[in-house]
């Protein structure tokens, strides 16, 4: 957590969905997240003297009083101090699914905007958001397409803003700890990941799933940026193969095209010796049973000339069982929600907080002159430059499989293409 003090930035957030306020289409979320992270982390950080005021956009203007309902009961009736006052748009009871363009520009230049939308919407809504002047957080994936995530780069760099993407495994105290000793264990050799969300899921999903997006762009891009920021420097992708299983989600009624599980096999050489070649293969479902005892499996094994690590971060060692629900895991690190021994949100420490808190910190840091948005390249942070083979690889993915083949990586003059 940052420690200089600097004035307090207006705040834009897009999407008001799950991640956002804890509300999904049917109603309170019944994942782990039942309230949110991006509505209470900010709404804490703006007790905490960092945010000032908060813009909210969805699609749905009638969908606010729910939201206000919701924030009251769930977050202003069990945590002291917090002003859960936002401006929504559409500012009335209609539908638009262009509101976000009323919402930046009801800010102030240089304020912080944060995506949590639908895959498809990430690049133009944070395009708008650069072109008006705003720092922006976009979460995984940045973009679907790899041209689009190089627009992102040129854009954020032209206009000198803060541009990142809210890879918060990147700030888990195992997966940050895990990277750093990976670096002296030699040579990448092979490199394995899972991740799934149960199929209830699905529920949530459905207006979107396999007609907008995958479940290789929302869950594999986690362990794939985990991986690439592993090897960063060192190694470079050249070749994605995917594969795909289908029946579970066509089955709930999602759309006929949408896949259950997806793994991309990627080939890795060492850019310094290109003879010494390593293997990843990236799996991700939302199809996975329930009542599994955690809302999401999530792990990875990396292996090395001179060792291995391997990470699950789904089971740590901490587990309750209820009588009505069975044995269920939680992970604290991630997002806390019981309040401190004064009533305050307590919070601040999980990782999904920290991740949000960074960026807030560097937008702040650049609107008020005391760094550049390049200072923040370079240091193991999530920035748009740092993140773009994720895209390149799981924009490969999605092609091997429209077009059955496997998809090359290629860089010339220091831009990614596929061939």
């Amino acid at each position: 957590m940052s420690t200089e003090s600097f004035p307090p930035i207006a705040v834009g957030l897009m999407g008001t969905g799950e991640y956002t306020t804890g509300i999904t289409p049917s109603g309170q979320s019944k994942s782990d997240k039942k309230i949110g992270v991006v509505g209470i982390t900010m709404f804490d950080l703006r007790r905490r003297g960092k945010v000032s005021e908060i813009v909210m956009a969805g699609t749905n203007g009638g969908k606010f009083p729910e939201i206000k309902e919701h924030f009251q009961k769930n977050i202003g009736d069990v945590y002291k101090g917090l002003d859960l006052s936002f401006r929504g748009f559409p500012e009335t009871s209609i539908r638009d699914a262009e509101a976000y363009k009323s919402a930046l520009r009801a800010l102030p230049k240089g304020s912080a905007v944060i995506i949590f939308t639908p895959d498809s919407t990430h690049f133009p809504i944070a395009s708008e958001a650069l072109n008006l002047g705003h720092h922006v957080m976009v979460t995984k994936p940045a973009t679907q397409k790899l041209e689009d995530h190089q627009k992102l780069i040129e854009l954020a760099e032209e206009k000198g803003l803060v541009c990142f993407v809210e890879h918060h495994k990147r700030f888990d105290p195992a997966y940050n700890d895990a990277r750093a000793r990976a670096q002296k264990l030699g040579d990448f050799n092979f490199y394995c990941s899972y991740m799934s969300q149960p199929k209830f899921q699905l529920e949530t999903f459905k207006s979107w799933a396999g007609i907008d997006s995958d479940i290789s762009y929302y869950l594999n891009s986690h362990h794939i940026d985990i991986h690439c920021w592993i090897v960063e420097g060192r190694y470079r992708p050249t070749k994605v193969t995917a594969s795909a299983t289908t029946g579970i989600a066509t089955s709930m009624g999602c759309d006929p095209k949408t896949e259950d599980t997806i793994t991309l096999l990627v080939d890795w050489e060492n850019i310094q010796t290109p003879t010494q070649r390593g293997t990843a293969v990236y799996t991700a479902s939302w199809a996975a049973p329930l009542k599994a005892g955690v809302h999401s499996e999530q792990r990875f094994h990396y292996m090395a000339s001179k060792g291995e690590v391997r990470v699950d971060q789904a089971h740590r060692g901490y587990n309750i069982v209820e009588d009505d629900i069975g044995k269920l895991d939680y992970n604290p690190f991630y997002v806390k929600y019981s309040p401190d021994e004064n009533g305050y949100f307590d919070g601040q420490r999980g990782y999904g907080y920290s991740s949000l808190e960074k960026f807030i910190d560097a937008a702040q840091s650049v609107s008020a002159g005391k760094t550049t948005a390049s200072d923040y390249d370079g240091k193991g942070l999530p920035t748009i430059k740092a993140t773009i083979l994720t895209t390149a690889i799981i924009h490969a993915g999605r092609i091997s499989l429209d077009e059955k083949r496997s998809v090359g990586i290629t860089e010339e003059g220091g831009k990614y293409k596929l061939v």
